[in-house]
């Protein structure tokens, strides 16, 4: 039998690409995904989505309400999501708090009790919002909990923390994707709601450039070809 990871599967590029290649290192994937009272639920049928077609047989989907308390344009409407552009030295409004400790304190009791011995996450800290529960050291640190916090971290052998994308920039995931099969037109990375992606949101416009830059144009919006056209010239 296949040794088992859990994978975090929030339905965007960059967990279907760190889930794609758990499979690709030998692992029986369960997926977990979470409705955590995000603005749409448009990325958690992506995230089946992606799963079904990645050859996943089980998957998780979590209510975890965090839109209780908000503060995060991703789970209170009443905050306006930025399209005005990345500023790498601000962390944007669209910052959960805690999200990515609570996703990885469910999975890490998953992975535990079905004696997973990996997490696979798509955290990235190169081309990124800003966000600070996507830096190493942040998983450097977690993994020292789940060696401490675990019945199974305890008798040495706590799972895993696998962020196999943590220092690639988008466009070497959107590389890596291509070669892995995700089907990236199945993904969903923006954080508006609707039919197509908006092309203006911080997401959007570095899933945009990345798809552009990997020679991937097709995939990317026609806003976003359109800015990456304007900040060409």
């Amino acid at each position: 039998m296949k040794p088992k990871a859990v994978a975090l599967l929030s339905g965007g590029l960059d967990s279907a690409t760190a889930a794609a290649q758990a499979l690709a290192d030998g692992y029986e994937v369960i997926a977990l995904s979470f409705a955590y009272g995000q603005r749409h639920t448009r990325e958690l049928t992506a995230a089946k989505e992606v799963a079904k077609a990645l050859g996943i047989q089980e998957h998780y989907v979590l209510e975890v309400n965090l839109a209780q308390w908000g503060g995060s344009a991703l789970t209170d409407p009443t905050i306006q999501v930025p399209t005005g552009g990345v500023n790498p030295e601000v962390i944007p409004p669209t910052y959960v708090p805690g999200r990515n400790t609570v996703f990885l304190a469910i999975a890490l009791s998953l992975a535990e009790a079905r004696g997973a011995e990996a997490i696979y996450l798509g955290i990235n800290a190169v081309d990124y919002s800003g966000y600070p529960d996507c830096r190493p050291e942040y998983l450097e640190a977690f993994q020292r909990l789940a060696n401490l916090a675990t019945k199974a971290g305890l008798e040495g052998q706590a799972p895993r923390l696998v962020a196999p994308l943590v220092m690639d920039t988008k466009a070497d995931i959107v590389r890596r994707a291509l070669a892995l099969g995700v089907p990236i037109e199945r993904t969903w990375s923006c954080y508006q709601g609707g039919e197509e992606p908006c092309g203006l949101c911080d997401s959007c416009r570095i899933r945009d450039r990345a798809l552009i830059e990997a020679g991937r144009p097709d995939l990317a919006t026609p806003k976003g070809r359109e800015l990456y056209a304007q900040e060409a010239r």
